[in-house]
């Protein structure tokens, strides 16, 4: 069901835009390639100057290459467009210190207290956020969701839908459903 219509006219004045492409390398690693890009539909006056519409105002990628128990064995990161040149763009090394972190275990955790305050850009560490799950998407690429390989699949338990209690494990993963968890 889509959101309801706007109570009133209204103008966009800004949108980010949040990518992640997945790819699998020839040897065998995955890389997941992830921008943050900020646009104004306005004219935006900032401290170093006057950022036309449609010029980006943040622009900032990552790239991070994982094996398959999801550790980063390579990080880079840039910024293309960046409100304060010669400032915002020269934390991107930094973000070097991701190598030997695993997506799926207290990565978010981690990675705030890495990169908190001036340790980092707010902007490439919201990015990061969403690496976790891009990689889970990435990996379940090459695999059923509900191949049965005698453990408890990742994704149960980690949402509304798939709580092991839910009518929809029960349809879909009978093996894990556990009645009553869910008020059934």
């Amino acid at each position: 069901m889509p959101l309801s219509a706007p109570k009133s006219p209204r103008q966009r004045v800004h949108t980010r835009r949040i990518e992640i492409e997945g790819f699998r390398r020839d040897d065998g690693l995955l890389e997941l390639d992830a921008c943050l890009r900020d646009v104004k539909e306005l004219d935006y006056s900032i401290a170093s100057g006057v950022r036309r519409a449609g010029d980006p105002v943040h622009e900032m990628r990552v790239r991070i290459t994982i094996d398959a128990a999801f550790n980063i064995v390579d990080a880079e990161a840039c910024s293309d467009w960046v409100p304060y040149p010669g400032g915002c763009d020269t934390i991107g090394p930094a973000y070097r210190n991701l190598i030997g972190l695993n997506l799926v275990r207290g990565f978010r955790r981690t990675v705030a207290e890495m990169f908190a305050d001036v340790r980092g850009c707010s902007h490439i560490t919201e990015l990061l956020f969403s690496l976790p799950t891009a990689a889970i998407q990435t990996f379940a690429t090459f695999r059923r969701d509900n191949e049965d390989h005698g453990e408890k699949p990742f994704q149960l338990d980690r949402c509304h839908a798939l709580e092991t209690g839910s009518e929809t494990v029960r349809r879909y993963y009978p093996k894990w459903y556990r009645a009553n968890r869910a008020g059934s």
